[in-house]
């Protein structure tokens, strides 16, 4: 079967909620996240713009009650050692099927990093000194959960003063620097599913989480998976939302290598298809919509939508250059009709600019000029740059 890109744009827009308006219903911010398996949260503010781009009845307090008071999403450290947002029915398969192998990662550097580089002060047992420290940053924020509590990464470590031992310099590299091993020893136990990051201190935009147990989550602890099982429901679960889709564009997003992926897919029956970048995969069942009446959408960086294929061109076209960072991050984007036409800034003051870089009429010229309208007043003066700022978003914010 061969799968043209007008077709595959046609799922896209209607799986992962791009430009439908609301024509697309009135979803909860559960349903959002479900229909797009995860929302990327390195940048706290597309985890609620993504939400609000897809669904215009929300506002920024339901984002906030799904996360922090229902708990129905959680924010989980994943797939390429991302940060995620992911439904609270995802998250074991999630846990077992990429954070764990992330987490092994982070526990072999760190325990190697104490062993080889100086530290201050000294650790002559790295095993040893990581087992006490897990265990009383357990008890620590075991003790603030018991009151409805939560502390920071620096209240953590002013309670566990081990978590400021330091890292020095071994070379006059101007990026060779003192450095603590607080957040990397907190990455370490989320990736393990000890931890979870939680409200952060400050605005709906601020990277400064604080951290709660997983039992204030999970009260006995996420449910247990095993690995190879997680990864097959992981990869049935991702072709369900990116699919059609070559096996390259899975191993890029799940971040594993190619005996896990070719076995995860292995256990799947599934339809092989052409697609106009070469062989793909698709779960039995998956339908091409009709086409729907064009919609715009202004997603935000690092959304999941333009982050979900390694494979990018049959809705990219030619503005990779001016869309994404040297490191493949994506910054903001315009859409119209299931593809990228252009990008978007916040100016210091909440301004929110754009340039489309096609030309595509008046009509949805109007319509992005709307579109920012509404992105303007829900942000109500709020500022952010992306993580990863774009050689477009540079531009317009300067």
């Amino acid at each position: 079967m061969h799968l043209t890109d007008e077709q595959r744009r046609r799922r896209l827009v209607v799986q992962h909620r791009v430009g439908l308006g609301e024509h697309g219903g009135a979803p909860r911010v559960e349903d959002v996240v479900d229909d797009l398996l995860v929302l990327h949260a390195t940048d706290p503010a597309s985890v609620y713009l993504s939400v609000l781009a897809r669904a215009p009845g929300l506002t920024r307090d339901d984002v906030r009650a799904a996360m922090y008071e229902r708990r129905d999403v959680v924010r989980v450290l994943a797939m390429r050692r991302t940060l995620f947002v992911a439904g609270r029915a995802d998250v074991p398969m999630i846990h077992a099927g990429a954070s764990r192998g992330v987490a092994r990662v982070l526990r072999t550097r760190l325990l190697k990093e104490l062993a080889k580089i100086p530290t201050d002060p000294p650790v002559p047992d790295p095993q040893a000194w990581l087992a006490e420290v897990e265990q009383d940053v357990d008890a620590v924020l075991a003790a603030a959960a018991r009151d409805g509590g939560t502390l920071s990464g620096a209240e953590i470590s002013a309670a566990v003063p081990a978590l400021r031992t330091a890292l020095l310099p071994t070379t006059d590299k101007a990026w060779d620097v003192r450095r603590t091993v607080t957040s990397q020893t907190l990455a370490l136990l989320s990736a393990e599913g000890r931890i979870v990051r939680t409200e952060p201190r400050g605005s709906w935009t601020s990277r400064h989480h604080a951290w709660a147990p997983i039992t204030s989550w999970f009260p006995d602890g996420i449910p247990e998976v095993p690995e190879p099982e997680a990864r097959v429901g992981l990869a049935r679960r991702w072709l369900e939302v990116f699919g059609p889709a070559t096996p390259d564009d899975l191993q890029w997003w799940t971040g594993w290598n190619k005996t896990h992926t070719r076995a995860a897919l292995g256990a799947l029956d599934l339809v092989e298809v052409t697609l106009e970048e070469g062989p793909g995969v698709m779960l039995p069942g998956t339908e091409v919509p009709d086409p729907v009446s064009p919609g715009v959408a202004l997603l935000p960086a690092l959304d999941p939508t333009p982050m979900g294929w390694k494979h990018r061109t049959w809705y990219l076209g030619v503005h990779r250059e001016r869309l994404f960072d040297r490191m493949g991050n994506i910054g903001p984007t315009i859409w119209w009709d299931g593809r990228v036409v252009g990008g978007w800034a916040v100016r210091p003051g909440g301004e929110v600019v754009h340039r489309l870089l096609e030309d595509l009429g008046t009509d949805v010229r109007d319509a992005v000029e709307a579109e920012a309208g509404r992105l303007e007043g829900l942000l109500d003066g709020a500022t952010f740059t992306p993580s990863f700022p774009t050689p477009l978003d540079k531009e317009l914010r300067a």
